[in-house]
């Protein structure tokens, strides 16, 4: 047999070491589910509109739990009521679209003497086609 072979291991060695193995689990869990928590705050801050994400040193994270499916509960309305507590750690709320939509020209009607004979013509019969 071979050292990796779990029968030639001791019995008090293969303990110790999935006791060792159980702690590290529990502690990559532990920092798997912090992580996904402040992924979640840091989103949810860019949708309120938070000018700085060092403003998320005032949350307290351990507020929010995750659900059965993976979902980080409470993020929202934790960010509606720092916002609310402190509103200058907001502007205005991102949307997902960075253009601008174009400006509102006036609508400006052609008059007879701008227009040729030809389109005098068609507009005329246009105009009294809609009598």
């Amino acid at each position: 047999m071979t050292e990796d072979d779990p029968a030639s291991v001791p019995a008090e060695d293969a303990e110790a070491r999935a006791v060792d193995l159980q702690r590290r689990l529990t502690e990559l869990e532990t920092q798997s589910r912090q992580r996904l928590i402040r992924a979640e705050l840091k989103a949810e801050a860019v949708r309120a509109g938070m000018v700085d994400l060092d403003g998320l040193k005032l949350v307290d994270p351990g507020t929010l739990s995750i659900d059965e499916v993976g979902e980080v509960q409470g993020a929202a309305t934790l960010m509606q009521s720092l916002r609310r507590a402190k509103p200058w750690l907001f502007g205005g709320a991102s949307t997902s679209s960075a253009a601008t939509p174009p400006p509102a020209q006036v609508l400006r009607t052609r008059r007879a003497t701008e227009m040729t004979a030809e389109e005098w013509l068609a507009a005329r019969a246009d105009l009294l086609r809609r009598r």
